[in-house]
């Protein structure tokens, strides 16, 4: 065999992935390169490579994966997060910027949490928990950059199920108003949906000039589509409880944006336990050399 045949786990840090759906795009990338069972996740945002691999092979990943739009930075170590040869340093500009986002989500995640108690409407507190987790998610990119991977993957774990525990509150408290139908505030709701619709539009306009490559500017709007859309099906409730002066659209709206919330922190937390347990293996198979 080749001296640079590599038979050992290939680790990389991926740049620009914020979703299940970018994870998708990312190993559907490295299977174009030939790699079979490449493994990426979420929270951490590393790409894992099991099989053996020369130089050859990877340097075809890494190029079909920035084909997709994406940065990949190898890392050093089993359990480390130390960029190898060639590590793609932030630049000042896209921290700033994500630091904007992070304050448009998690803010107006707040404000719309109060706007669902004022106006009654358990569509917008559902909305404000997608706010608040994709807040969360690019803070813990942001502030992890220099963790190793278990911390990452444990600080991951204590969101997912943090988000996850946010969504359980919404899901019951709207259970419980299906029999109680409480009013809504058609109006005051629409108004609060329409401003979190402007609020995706701007995170996505604030991020696009950073992203790189063509695939990844198309990767940043159907991400931001996939809010809008959550946040014109709270416009269409709202109109609805107008037009019908019942609270159902509301809450059938708010079940749905619920369970898909849930299903992105069970992916979250699912993700993070196979991180810590890849990594225990890790440490465990070395101390048995």
């Amino acid at each position: 065999m080749p001296e640079d045949h590599l038979t050992t786990t290939i680790r990389y840090r991926v740049t620009g992935m914020d979703c299940a759906s970018c994870a998708a795009k990312v190993e559907k990338a490295v299977r174009s390169a030939g790699v079979a069972d490449p493994t990426v996740s979420t929270t951490s945002q590393v790409l894992s490579l099991n099989a053996p691999l020369d130089e050859e092979r990877l340097a075809r990943v890494e190029r079909a994966v920035a084909n997709a739009g994406y940065h990949l930075d190898r890392l050093l170590g089993s359990s480390t997060d130390r960029p190898g040869n060639g590590q793609h340093h932030t630049s000042p500009e896209y921290r700033r910027a994500l630091w904007i986002v992070i304050g448009l989500n998690v803010g107006y995640g707040i404000v719309e949490i109060v706007g669902g108690f004022l106006s009654g409407s358990q569509a917008l507190k559902a909305d404000a928990l997608d706010f608040l987790g994709d807040g969360l998610i690019t803070l813990l990119g942001v502030l992890a950059i220099g963790w190793g991977l278990l911390w990452r993957a444990r600080s991951a774990l204590i969101q997912g199920l943090f988000l996850g525990a946010l969504g359980l509150g919404v899901v019951g408290d709207t259970l419980w108003r299906f029999f109680s139908q409480q009013q809504v505030e058609a109006g005051l709701m629409g108004v609060f949906a329409l401003v979190a619709l402007v609020v995706n539009v701007v995170a996505a306009l604030v991020l696009i000039p950073h992203r790189a490559g063509d695939a990844n500017v198309r990767a940043v709007w159907l991400f931001s589509r996939n809010d809008a859309i959550g946040n014109a099906a709270v416009v269409v409730a709202a109109g609805l409880v107008a037009w019908t002066h019942t609270a159902w659209p509301d809450l059938i709206t708010a079940i749905a944006i619920a369970g898909l919330f849930l299903h992105s922190s069970w992916i979250i937390t699912r993700d993070a336990w196979r991180e810590i347990a890849n990594v225990h293996s890790e440490r465990l198979n070395y101390n048995g050399c």
